[in-house]
């Protein structure tokens, strides 16, 4: 498949590589419960930081994107007013987790 002379299989941006990318986007777009199921899906996404940054760097107010809902967005957005990169924190995020694991032994 071809879109404007770029093959699909040579696009090298996240969202080609989602978890997600053969299911229908309007999963992505429930209440409720229904997004706990939906988040699921996003459990073993290799670009799932990728789409949580983008989300909350363009402040998505809709949807669940990288596992998170825009409810679970918003407030790790109020908690977190100064973060102008937010794959940047989230990447120094996951090193600090893994780094403490490490050092109790976990």
């Amino acid at each position: 498949m071809t879109i404007v002379g770029t093959s699909i299989d040579a696009d090298s941006s996240w969202a080609t590589r989602g978890a997600c990318v053969s299911m229908d986007p309007d999963h992505f777009f429930v209440q409720g419960a229904e997004q706990n199921a939906v988040k699921a899906a996003c459990t073993s996404c290799p670009v799932r930081t990728e789409c949580l940054a983008d989300a909350l760097d363009n402040r998505v107010d809709y949807g669940v994107w990288g596992g998170m809902t825009e409810r679970e967005r918003r407030r790790l957005l109020r908690r977190n007013p100064d973060v102008t990169d937010w794959r940047a924190a989230l990447m120094e995020a996951s090193r600090q987790v893994v780094g403490a694991g490490v050092r109790s032994g976990a």
